[in-house]
């Protein structure tokens, strides 16, 4: 019964929360605020920047692709939403931002929901490189189904 449920289930979705690690360690919080499609406020910790990925810019010089970006975090994840984050192996950045994985309230990975729909390239920086190899399989993928700004008319 159990593989009939499995296979029934979208293989999209199942793959964007293949990887994560179990919920302990997690830590709960709310979205206070957006800054672009790789950074974002949290309730308790402040500014965080999403480990293991990166989105096209919205400042300065816009990229191609970024408000889109923008734009599809904000509406996963309206201000108030509930979340929960893993800091990783180096918890902050040389601006001050928190590293993390940030989950939705379902349980799925930000960060790779982000990779996976072409809206973020993987960016490994170490010693933060535990889903990386996961990251830059599922940008694989969304570039061979011309997901987001792997689209033919994305940037036109």
């Amino acid at each position: 019964m159990l593989l009939v449920a499995l296979a029934g289930c979208d293989a999209a979705e199942r793959a964007e929360t293949a990887g994560a690690p179990s919920s302990s360690g997690r830590i709960p919080a709310r979205v206070t605020r957006h800054t672009d499609g790789d950074t974002l406020w949290l309730s308790g910790i402040g500014k965080v920047r999403l480990i293991g990925v990166d989105t096209p810019e919205v400042y300065g010089q816009a990229e191609c692709y970024g408000h889109e970006a923008s734009a599809f975090v904000e509406r996963l994840l309206p201000l108030g939403s509930r979340v929960s984050y893993r800091l990783g192996v180096d918890p902050r950045d040389r601006y001050g931002r928190a590293l993390a994985y940030v989950y939705l309230d379902d349980g799925r990975l930000l960060n790779m929901v982000l990779v996976r729909r072409g809206y973020a390239q993987p960016l490994t920086v170490p010693p933060n490189v535990e889903l990386a190899g996961r990251f830059t399989a599922a940008a694989r993928g969304a570039r061979r189904r011309g997901a987001g700004l792997w689209a033919p008319d994305a940037c036109r």
